[in-house]
């Protein structure tokens, strides 16, 4: 939530949230930044819930369930993308960032926070060894997957913002990045 509270307040204009479900992510918005709110996510329960907090911010926001391989928006729809602890159970992580890529215009923002691929060589041969076993038991929740060289490989310039393992969780589940891309040109 720290993490969320320090990067979220930065989205602004057309807004598009990919995972939006539960809304959690609304408090952290500034309502005067945001000129319109959108966003999907493959629950159906979780977009009820992600509405009623939209509701609560008096937004009239356009959330759809679907998967983000394949964003029902127009090309280069939004201001600002953001995304947090999403990509990591994605079908196809590199599909998803280009199709971000797609609905931003040149210019626009990507704000990640992921967790995933752990850079210290140790801890990645256990993440290798425990992820076929997370992934059934979190929602097919990857933790082997790298985090902002896949964000910058989908096409947007990484400005990294922090990483770190987070505190009081094995180090195998937490590590963390967060950041800000710029889809260039």
């Amino acid at each position: 939530m720290k993490v969320r509270s320090q990067l979220i307040p930065k989205a602004s204009g057309k807004v598009f949230e990919m995972g939006c479900g539960g809304g959690i992510n609304q408090q952290f918005y500034d309502a005067s930044m945001v000129g319109s709110f959108s966003g999907m996510d493959p629950s159906l329960k979780g977009i009820e819930f992600a509405r009623a907090a939209a509701a609560q911010k008096g937004w009239d926001a356009d959330l759809r369930q679907g998967f983000g391989e394949a964003i029902p928006f127009g090309d280069a729809s939004f201001d600002c993308v953001v995304c947090t602890y999403t990509l990591c159970s994605v079908e196809d992580p590199g599909q998803v960032l280009k199709e971000m890529r797609r609905i931003l215009r040149t210019g626009g923002l990507l704000l990640f926070a992921e967790h995933g691929q752990a850079p210290d060589e140790g801890v990645r041969k256990w993440q290798t060894r425990i992820e076929p076993v997370w992934k059934r038991l979190a929602g097919g929740c990857h933790l082997t997957r790298p985090i902002s060289s896949a964000v910058s490989a989908g096409g947007f310039q990484v400005e990294p913002i922090g990483a770190c393992y987070i505190p009081k969780t094995p180090r195998w589940a937490g590590w963390m990045e967060w950041g800000a891309a710029v889809k260039t040109g």
